[in-house]
């Protein structure tokens, strides 16, 4: 684990995100990371196909809602 410096404004953005996404502060710097890291390596996924990828890769059941 290492420390990662960054901005005052940055961190009031995790800070206020983190509260609204029910994570600790590190907890959404580090999913932030993560999805950042995802599209540079796959620019041609939405952000909701990460997501989807992601979830079927931990094996999460999600629900389809169906619509008429």
């Amino acid at each position: 684990m290492g420390i990662v410096k960054i901005g005052d404004d940055l961190h009031e953005e995790l800070r206020k995100s983190s509260s609204v996404m029910c994570r600790s502060i590190n907890a959404q710097a580090e999913f932030w990371i993560k999805v950042g890291m995802l599209a540079e390596a796959n620019p041609s996924l939405s952000f909701r196909q990460i997501m989807a990828q992601q979830l079927k890769s931990a094996d999460v059941q999600t629900p389809q809602i169906e619509t008429a």
